[in-house]
């Protein structure tokens, strides 16, 4: 049963240079902003970021993973609000997701996600509804 407070499990992926690399072929997003460090530097970032839709999908997971029929997933929105800055190195960079269910209501649930790089909230209401059964 899906109660009002229900904390899902959290889930931490690691993004690395070489899954912006995939992403940006998946996507046909080549952005120079997720590969170069001196264009991401020309533009005054902190350096190479992931894909804002990288990250935001990679969100949603603490959700998909916790419900029994992906299909259950209704609606889904982010405000972006840091990026994810991947180091060219062995390590990648770590976003932990959480997530709480907010309220139930009318056969739905909407779950608010948190998403944390480093010590930095990356993603800003981060909300998905889903059916209830």
């Amino acid at each position: 049963m899906i109660e009002v407070g229900t904390e899902l499990p959290p889930l931490t992926v690691t993004l690395r240079r070489e899954d912006l690399v995939r992403y940006a072929g998946a996507s046909g997003d080549f952005n120079p902003i997720h590969w170069s460090d001196r264009m991401a530097a020309a533009l005054g970032l902190p350096g190479v970021i992931a894909h804002g839709m990288l990250t935001m999908a990679s969100a949603v997971r603490v959700v998909t993973d916790w419900i029994s029929d992906p299909a259950d997933l209704l609606e889904y929105g982010v405000r972006f609000t840091k990026p994810v800055v991947v180091p060219d190195d062995d390590k990648g960079a770590s976003v932990t997701f959480s997530a709480k269910v907010d309220k139930v209501a009318d056969g739905r649930a909407e779950i608010d996600i948190t998403a944390v790089a480093g010590e930095e909230k990356v993603l800003g209401r981060a909300r998905a509804v889903v059916r209830v059964r």
